[in-house]
């Protein structure tokens, strides 16, 4: 049998690593005795030898977060013996390691992380409910995480000058960062139809933000194991 999907490029990558990415798009994470990884529900594509997927609840002091924001945390533990392939409808997926660091993420974005890192949900301060993506999630501690990116990401430092982010094409920040949300449209603009950019997120410190080529898109809600949902914390959440 001949064809171009037996180029090396379409095959599996080889690594004793544990975290890989086998392709732009897709993740692959090496799972064993002890070695669980924390997942977004629908985050899953295809995985080798004996996997379980569990829920991850939330927690008692997140839970009460989700009862007064809305939000919460649909993740699932994934254990076993193996590897697992998780990508998010074909988009860019990259990796970072915390070695003590923090960093906030868009719930939207998060793909997966170690279970030794601790997490949290933070919500911006100065937050208009019109602005939306107010809710974050913030990761701390020494291990890997795991992202996605509607298209090639792009790092942003902001110690240099105030820097403005749409929140929707906001990926993740350094957590020293506190961003407040910023209206930067005035009445004339208003009365005259308005612009479509009214509110951004304010950063200003040493530190930085990785900002995607998109807004976002509206996507069907999936299950575990299926299609991710999308649209703000929420679809991550619950």
């Amino acid at each position: 049998m001949r064809s171009e999907l037996f180029a090396e490029a379409n095959q599996e990558a080889q690594s004793t690593e544990r975290w890989v990415k086998q392709s732009s798009k897709m993740l692959r994470i090496s799972i064993s005795n002890g070695g669980d990884v924390l997942a977004a529900k629908g985050a899953m594509v295809a995985y080798q030898g004996r996997m379980e997927f569990q829920h991850e609840g939330a927690g008692a002091a997140r839970m009460l977060k989700k009862l007064v924001t809305g939000e919460g945390a649909p993740l699932m533990r994934i254990r076993g013996e193996g590897e697992v392939f998780l990508a998010r409808d074909a988009a860019n997926v990259f990796t970072v390691l915390l070695e003590g660091e923090g960093l906030s993420v868009s719930g939207k974005n998060l793909l997966a992380f170690d279970p030794d890192l601790q997490w949290d949900i933070r919500m911006l301060r100065s937050g208009n409910i019109m602005a939306g993506g107010l809710f974050n999630v913030e990761i701390g501690g020494r291990g890997t995480i795991g992202i996605s990116c509607e298209g090639q990401p792009m790092l942003l430092d902001c110690s240099r000058q105030p820097t403005f982010v749409d929140p929707n094409a906001a990926v993740c920040w350094s957590a020293n960062l506190q961003p407040s949300v910023v209206n930067s449209m005035n009445m004339r603009s208003m009365l005259r139809g308005g612009t479509g950019e009214a509110f951004q997120l304010a950063f200003h410190g040493p530190g930085f933000v990785v900002v995607q080529p998109s807004e976002g898109r509206q996507q069907l809600s999936g299950s575990n194991g299926g299609a991710s949902s999308g649209g703000g914390l929420g679809s991550l959440f619950e």
